[in-house]
């Protein structure tokens, strides 16, 4: 039954990414240098190449738009890929900018994880990264690291490429990889575009804007420990050595996301994605403490998305921040109802619910009572929230 159910979505989730691919096709992104002298400069151009997807029609930049935070450019919950961009991913796109300062995946001393890059830590730097979007079968379905640099090898890239890491840098699969995702660490670590630090709220920082009542009142929320909670997670404060905040601790929580249907794999119920028990790291398989925890993102520009959480399955910011306030009071409002019974925590196995936060604010409040957020007061935090948006995306902020 599944299989079937996997096929229906499929051929919808088909003929609306074509309906969206045209819709991008209208305003095309291509790389500003066609004639890189610099790795970043290359990695700015790799990143843009479709010519090293299987398809010839798909790059980092098709799920990464540049206009919509490097992060996908439609309301999609998972992008299609494959050779013929009708496979369908298994989570949301995470935006790649404010990435640059991300530590390495580690414990620390009291056993909490941190860092490391994708929705479960997986990937240790930018480099390693991009490795999967180019192998996977469901993204550019390039199977293996030779189809990849043979590819490369008869790019646009090629010339430039020889240039800048040597005259042999493409004769070695594993080296020309390891350089490629070199070019593409070096274009997001260095390029302003991926952390211009120019939002309102840098401004406001700076003494050089002001908040709104509302957005003032909604930062006031965002800090507040005993309602909100935000900042818990995602410090708004400037860093010790005076840098401007990421929104993120790099930690890695479990909150019990509603079950995303639309996402084809999940046809199959016995399938559970539990994030960080399952990325592959080694050793992870065998602690089942942290399943279901998703690394925390930043939330600068979380006001430009268009779904929200590793899954996708809430549609806007307003919902965002609502089922954060809302999840354990009004469960009903989220989550599956049978026989007059709500299916809350729906997509994570029984043993791994343990491993949800039900202890901070706003997730320590019970059934029937008030959510830690009134109706204004969830209006005036998604204000604040618009305050994060990088300036050259103010046209494509969302409610």
């Amino acid at each position: 039954m599944f299989a079937i159910n996997g096929l229906i979505f499929r051929i919808l989730a088909t003929i609306t990414f074509a309906v969206l691919l045209v819709a991008c096709e209208k305003t095309p992104h291509t790389a500003s240098v066609q004639s890189p002298k610099t790795a970043v400069e290359l990695g700015e151009l790799i990143f843009h190449d479709a010519s090293l997807s299987a398809s010839g029609k798909q790059s980092c930049a098709s799920c990464h738009s540049p206009d919509h935070a490097h992060a996908q450019p439609n309301a999609l919950s998972v992008q299609l890929g494959g050779i013929n961009f009708d496979q369908p991913g298994t989570r949301a796109v995470p935006s790649l900018r404010y990435l640059s300062k991300t530590p390495a995946f580690s414990f620390n001393d009291e056993g909490t994880p941190s860092g490391g890059f994708n929705h479960d830590g997986s990937a240790e730097t930018l480099a390693a990264q991009a490795e999967r979007p180019l192998l996977a079968a469901n993204e550019m379905a390039n199977g293996t690291r030779e189809r990849v640099v043979e590819k490369l090898r008869l790019s646009a890239s090629a010339s430039a490429f020889r240039k800048i890491y040597g005259e042999q840098s493409l004769n070695d699969v594993d080296t020309a990889f390891a350089n490629l995702g070199d070019a593409l660490e070096q274009y997001q670590l260095q390029a302003v575009e991926f952390h211009p630090f120019d939002s309102k709220y840098d401004l406001y920082l700076a003494g050089k804007a002001q908040l709104t009542p509302s957005e003032m009142r909604g930062f006031k929320l965002f800090n507040e420990e005993k309602r909100a909670n935000c900042a818990a997670c995602h410090p708004s404060e400037r860093a010790a050595d005076g840098s401007s905040p990421l929104f993120t601790d790099f930690t890695y929580d479990a909150l019990g996301i509603p079950r995303n249907d639309s996402i084809a794999a999940n046809a199959d119920k016995t399938r559970f994605d539990l994030g960080l028990c399952n990325s592959g790291r080694k050793g992870q398989a065998a602690m089942p403490s942290e399943c279901g925890k998703f690394k925390v993102p930043t939330l600068r520009n979380v006001a430009t998305r268009q779904v929200f959480f590793h899954n996708g399955q809430i549609k806007s910011l307003r919902d965002a921040v609502a089922f954060y306030v809302s999840r354990d009071t009004h469960p009903q409002e989220w989550y599956p109802v049978v026989s007059g019974k709500v299916q809350k925590f729906n997509d994570q196995p029984k043993v791994h619910r343990k491993n949800i936060n039900i202890h901070e604010a706003p997730y320590d409040r019970k059934l029937g009572q008030q959510p830690a957020l009134s109706e204004q007061e969830i209006d005036d935090l998604v204000s604040f929230l618009h305050t994060l948006t990088d300036s050259d995306l103010t046209a494509h902020k969302t409610r």
